[in-house]
This record gives C-alpha cells, structure tokens and sequence, in this order.
C-alpha cells in the first residue's frame, strides 16, 4: 500500500520517540564518567583521529608522540547515557577512538535536534571544554571507547606544536562546514535528497578513517536516530530509504548501508564533497 512503512527496513534497535520531558527530568545530576581501559598504550600512527589529522597536516614523529599523550586516559561509555549536557561546566573533551556518538539540543518540549554524529577519529565536546558552560548534548550511540582530554592537556599540546594545532583548528572548521551543509539539507533538499546527501557524507567521513568504501559501511544508526538529524520523522525516513532502494541507488539493511549505485546516488543528492577537504595534506 501507498504511504504504508516498510517495515523490513525498520532496525531493530531503534528507540521509541522521546517523551515529552523537561531537560531537567532527561538529563543525569552528573554526566557519565566512563570506565578506565586497563590498557592504554595504541598505536597511535594508525589510530582514526591521526589518519583524520594527516588529511590536513603531514604528521612527524615529534606530533606522533604529543597525540600519543592525549590517548592516555582511555575511557569506555555505554549507549544511551549523556556524556556531556547541555549547561555543564568544567567539563572534558574526548577523542572518540571506537564506537558512534551524537551531539544534539534538546528542547523543552521534549523535541530533539541531532546537530551530527560523531565517529572515530572525532572529538566529542572540544567547543565545551573550551567554553565555559557546554551547549550541547552529546549521547553515545553504541558502546564507545574514547581519550579523556582536559583543557590543560590541549594547551600544552598546542603549545608545543603548533602545526598540531594548525590540524585541531582544520579540523572544527571541517565541522563548522558540515554543519552548514546540514543547514542547506534540512532547509532545501527534499526528503530523499536529503538522506541521501548525509549517508555519502557519513560514507566519506569514515572513508577518511579506514571504516567505510565507495561500496558502503557499517551504520548502527536508527531511523529514530537519521530523522531526529534530518529533520523528519521516522516513517519519512523509511519511506525515502525504500524510495532509494527502488531505485537500485543505495540499501541500509541490518546495520549496514550498501551503495548499490554510487555515482547515481551523488547525481541524485547533488554531492560535491569538497567542502570536506580531504584531498590531502596542506602541511607537509
């Protein structure tokens, strides 16, 4: 039937929507601090946030080793449990080094707006910490391990190289610019458009990072989840997920988004990913 939801593409993992809740009500009196890992030592050449760096710098072995100090206090978090909240102060920031997490706003009412969702090789809260009083919330998707950074440990970082810091700022200007893009999705694209435009963009952001092809990627995203980012509701998100999929252009099943078609999908959404930047290192 016309309209009717597919249920098949459905996840099951999915959550129901929210509850009409104050912030108050939602959030935890204190944010979730996370379980220490026993071992701390990566290797931090190959690690996402590194591969993620070397788009925009060329990293030397004396940056290698300023990174490899920012990764000494791993943490673990579960999903569905505020990391950072909106209103929180003194807070950490942390390199997401496994696992999704989300950043969103909350209104009163209880509507919720995913601002973007964070992968390996991202940090979670940088604006916070360096504010004094965090905008945002961020919410881990899955269980995620990630680096504790404290203000003081950025500073010193920056301080001593600056080409590093040269990387972090790229970096927030490559979210800044996604950012935008998401503005111009939920403002003029229309539904299909839309989702289509973020799964390539999701898809070349974890390319970056080793963890997805022009093939397709692993994705633990629910429709819940993509239409609380979109700007739509679930059933819409189904409904242009089908429409896609009817279209041979691209398919997420279980967990996993297949382009079935992937330079008809970037015809379809548009896609000019320039405003990513990862064609390669400036500094070198």
């Amino acid at each position: 039937m016309a309209g009717k939801p597919d249920h098949g593409l459905i996840q099951s993992r999915m959550r129901p929507v929210r509850d009409v809740r104050t912030v108050s009500q939602r959030q935890p009196r204190h944010p979730a601090r996370g379980q220490p890992e026993q071992e701390t030592s990566i290797n931090v050449q190959q690690s996402p946030f590194a591969q993620k760096l070397g788009a925009y710098v060329a990293l030397t072995e004396a940056e290698f080793a300023v990174l490899a100090e920012l990764h000494t206090r791993r943490r673990t978090f579960v999903a569905d449990r505020d990391v950072i909240y909106e209103g929180q102060s003194k807070q950490s920031a942390y390199i997401l080094a496994r696992g999704w997490a989300c950043s969103y706003k909350l209104l009163p009412n209880g509507a919720r707006q995913i601002v973007d969702f964070q992968i390996p090789g991202d940090f979670l809260g940088l604006r916070s910490v360096l504010f004094r009083i965090a905008d945002h919330n961020v919410e881990p998707v899955t269980l995620v391990e990630a680096s504790e950074v404290l203000v003081s440990d950025l500073i010193d970082a920056f301080s001593r190289t600056p080409r590093l810091a040269t990387a972090v700022l790229w970096a927030a200007s490559r979210d800044e610019a996604m950012v935008v893009e998401h503005l111009v999705n939920i403002g003029r694209r229309d539904a299909v458009e839309r989702t289509a435009h973020f799964l390539l963009e999701l898809g070349a952001r974890l390319m970056l990072v080793g963890l997805g092809t022009k093939d397709g990627y692993d994705c633990p995203l629910s429709q819940y989840l993509l239409a609380d980012a979109l700007g739509l509701s679930a059933v819409h998100v189904n409904r242009s997920l089908r429409q896609l999929r009817e279209k041979g252009l691209l398919t997420f099943r279980d967990g996993k988004v297949v382009f079935d078609d992937f330079d008809g999908l970037v015809a379809l959404a548009d896609f000019d990913q320039s405003y990513l930047d990862q064609s390669g290192p400036l500094l070198r």
